[in-house]
């Protein structure tokens, strides 16, 4: 099935039609003197998920105005980059967007590898592809469970959050740690995957397929849901590319278009899935386009789980890669090099030069642009965070709704304070 094929009906066009010319006749302002109020939504909210702040603009409960502030989360990673290592990065990247971390981890190793011509080994791309789509699993899990908990479903939410703490069971026995992985080396891994991998994948997957069909079943015909995602916060496609909006939200404006089939890494160029994509632009549409791409995402795996190749996790070019703990503490060659990579002066050390790579992360582009001037360190580093540009679009999106609606809208955005403020 191709990417046309894969479209979704969400809503009869004469039903649109006529939801849209009822929400447009509430987007004309009266012309006359009318006094209106200014309210804070955010920086501490329920629906905000993190430290948002818009200042709405208000006639009675009608959207007149929204100006977005940011920077409440600003970490400087960027800056603080430029004076770690290449692999001390790693750790920083975790707190960008905390719901996908091993997506970050996986983003910024294939800019440094691309950077230094690094080859991965065939294990190492499979592990990479597997745990990029369990981590686009369980970052939709949450946006779809909160965005239905704040308009009200609360069912929805604790379905999500059941299947999400298999997987997190899955990254903590890989990474050891089920938040803040930083699972990825330049040129590898930190570990290899368990023995039991494919079992506890296996289960993870199963309760994701129960979690996502309850899901369906509660919300996709559900009058009320539909009430209130239908017709709501609509991204034209024009409107999505103009302001450089990426993943599911492009896609759910028609917009085919999806770096793992646009632009392949890892081994995605070898794999059978279909680009999600819808018409509508609307809420509804954005929760539509991430269900189906959970069951993408449970394809992908279900495809490669047992063809793991053997062999090491790392590549060994011109001992650009840490040994692992094992290697340390049986090769004296291997403390050498390891005592190298980690002290100052010494590698990973890439040629002078530029780069940019980007990777389809589950909210959509996450690109690193990186300069290097031969140093153990960046000389400088920047992150395209996806939530900065979806973040950007809401003085175009929210005018003319009711104050309920921006709640609506903002959780089908899935901003992350942390990717946006960085």
């Amino acid at each position: 099935m191709n990417a046309t094929d894969a479209k979704i009906d969400s809503l009869d066009q004469d039903d649109l039609e006529k939801l849209r010319n009822e929400r447009a006749q509430f987007k004309t302002v009266p012309d006359m003197p009318t006094e209106t109020m200014t309210l804070n939504f955010g920086p501490q909210h329920p629906a905000t998920h993190g430290t948002l702040h818009m200042v709405l603009e208000l006639d009675g409960e009608r959207i007149v105005k929204v100006t977005p502030h940011i920077g409440y989360l600003h970490t400087g990673f960027e800056k603080i980059g430029e004076h770690r290592s290449y692999n001390q990065f790693v750790a920083l990247s975790d707190r960008m967007n905390y719901l996908s971390p091993l997506s970050n981890n996986i983003g910024f190793a294939t800019a440094v590898e691309k950077l230094m011509g690094i080859t991965l080994t065939p294990r190492t791309e499979y592990i990479r592809t597997i745990l990029a789509e369990l981590s686009r699993l369980a970052d939709h899990l949450v946006c779809v469970g909160t965005a239905a908990l704040d308009i009200g479903a609360f069912t929805a939410f604790l379905y999500g959050f059941r299947a999400r703490e298999e997987l997190y069971d899955v990254f903590e026995a890989v990474t050891g740690t089920r938040l803040t992985t930083s699972y990825t080396r330049v040129g590898g891994l930190l570990r290899d995957v368990p023995p039991n991998f494919q079992e506890i994948v296996g289960k993870a997957l199963i309760e994701c397929d129960r979690s996502i069909d309850e899901i369906d079943k509660l919300l996709t015909h559900n009058r009320i849901w539909r009430d209130r995602t239908q017709g709501v916060g609509v991204v034209s496609a024009d409107d999505a590319l103009g302001f450089g909006a990426t993943g599911p939200i492009l896609r759910a404006s028609g917009v085919d278009w999806d770096l793992r089939k646009n632009e392949p890494y890892l081994i995605y160029d070898q794999l059978d899935f279909d680009v999600v994509i819808g018409e509508n632009g609307d809420v509804y549409d954005r929760y539509l386009v991430r269900m189906e791409e959970m069951r993408q995402s449970i394809k992908i795996v279900r495809q490669i789980i047992d063809k793991i190749p053997d062999g090491p996790i790392s590549s060994d070019e011109d001992h650009t890669v840490i040994p692992t703990k094992a290697e340390v503490y049986e090769s004296m060659e291997s403390l050498i090099y390891h005592f190298k990579l980690t002290m100052e002066g010494h590698g990973p050390l890439p040629e002078p030069g530029e780069v940019y790579s980007s990777t389809e992360a589950p909210n959509g582009e996450l690109g690193f642009y990186i300069v290097s001037d031969g140093s153990r360190h960046p000389y400088r580093l920047r992150v395209r965070p996806p939530s900065l540009f979806h973040f950007s679009m809401f003085p175009k999106l929210v005018p003319g709704h009711m104050l309920a609606d921006v709640v609506a809208i903002l959780g089908s955005m899935n901003i992350i304070a942390g990717e946006l403020d960085r």
